[in-house]
């Protein structure tokens, strides 16, 4: 029994990183955050880091002395933004 319990656990832990995957998105490759970064930067964002977060791109810029985090769609259109204060 304890060995069945002990089992199960571990094949959980082995699933969570599976579970806890960037989104819908998934790895954002080098050309992709490229892409992004590009136009950003085209539109005065300074692109610090390139992550995903809950199905959209999540990228950390400064722009104007600001910290961002601006959430972008599959179409690279900031979605929602969120100031550092």
């Amino acid at each position: 029994m304890t060995r069945t319990l002990i089992a199960a656990a571990l094949v959980g832990l082995i699933a969570l990183p599976a579970a806890a995957s960037d989104g819908a998105y998934g790895k954002i490759d080098k050309a992709r955050k490229a892409e992004i970064t590009k136009l950003l930067t085209e539109q005065g964002y300074d692109v610090r880091r390139i992550d995903t977060e809950d199905g959209l791109i999540e990228v950390y810029a400064l722009k104007d002395g600001q910290r961002l985090e601006l959430y972008l769609d599959a179409e690279l259109n900031i979605t929602r933004t969120k100031t550092d204060k």
